[in-house]
C-alpha cells in the first residue's frame, strides 16, 4: 500500500533554510492529483502551507508566498518543499497529504510529519 514519508526536519535560526521532502513509497507520485503541506503548531489548528498539483500548479499561504517555493520530482517520486528565510511562527510539525487514486478508489493518505523548530 502507498505511504507518504517526510523528512528534512531539525533546528534552524530565524532567517535560515530547510527543505522537507515528502516521499511516496510502495507507489507513484502521479497518481496524486494534489500534494499539500500542512503545518501543525502546538495548540493550533492545522495550517494549509503549500499545494501542488500533477501539472505544477501550486497554491501557497499568504503567510510563505515569497519564502517557500513546493516543487515535484515524478521520477524521484517526491515533492519538496524548500524553506527560505525562516521565521520563529514557522516552527510547527509539517505533514504531507494527497489523495492517492487505485482505479475507483480515492485514499486520503497523511505522512508522519517532520518536525521544524526555528529558533535562535
Amino acid at each position: 500500500q502507498a505511504q507518504l514519508v517526510e523528512s528534512g526536519g531539525g533546528l534552524v535560526q530565524p532567517g535560515g533554510s530547510l527543505r522537507l521532502s515528502c516521499s511516496v513509497v510502495s507507489g507513484s507520485i502521479t497518481s496524486i492529483s494534489e500534494v499539500t503541506w500542512y503545518r501543525q503548531a502546538q495548540g493550533e489548528k492545522r495550517q494549509l502551507v503549500a499545494r501542488i498539483s500533477r501539472g505544477g500548479s501550486t497554491k501557497y499561504a499568504d503567510s510563505v508566498k515569497g519564502r517557500f517555493t513546493i516543487s515535484r520530482d515524478d521520477a524521484k517520486n517526491t515533492v519538496f518543499l524548500q524553506m527560505d528565510s525562516l521565521k520563529v511562527e514557522d516552527t510547527g510539525e509539517y505533514l504531507c497529504n494527497g489523495d492517492y487514486t487505485i482505479g475507483p478508489s480515492l485514499y486520503d493518505l497523511w505522512g508522519q510529519g517532520t518536525q521544524v523548530i526555528v529558533s535562535s
